[in-house]
């Protein structure tokens, strides 16, 4: 019995830290694309978001070319560094042109 809870015990660190890890933010990655694409891109948050449905930003991001894609919307950004990827994503997706949020940016 004794191991059983130390083994579920492990397993629920385990999962908890994990799963904080790999959570991105999309406040962040409004925050970074105020600070970082804005001015480059010449557009707002809510206009870049609404390139793309939600299931458009998600194919692009799972197939790997978020990065890509910002480029191509915006030919002026140069490089996009790979730890916002994750935030630009959230934040994209959340207000994608079918999701009925605005940002505030």
């Amino acid at each position: 019995m004794n191991k059983l809870l130390k083994l579920a015990f492990a397993a629920a660190v385990a999962l908890s830290l994990s799963s904080t890890v790999a959570s991105a933010d999309v406040a962040k990655g409004q925050k970074l694309f105020s600070k970082k694409l804005k001015k480059k891109c010449g557009m707002t948050g809510a206009k870049m978001a609404q390139k793309h449905t939600q299931a458009q930003w998600e194919a692009i991001q799972e197939d790997g070319k978020l990065e890509a894609e910002i480029k191509t919307i915006c030919p002026k950004i140069k490089k996009v560094k790979s730890k916002y990827v994750p935030h630009f994503y959230d934040f994209f997706y959340e207000y994608a042109n079918d999701s009925g949020n605005v940002p505030s940016c």
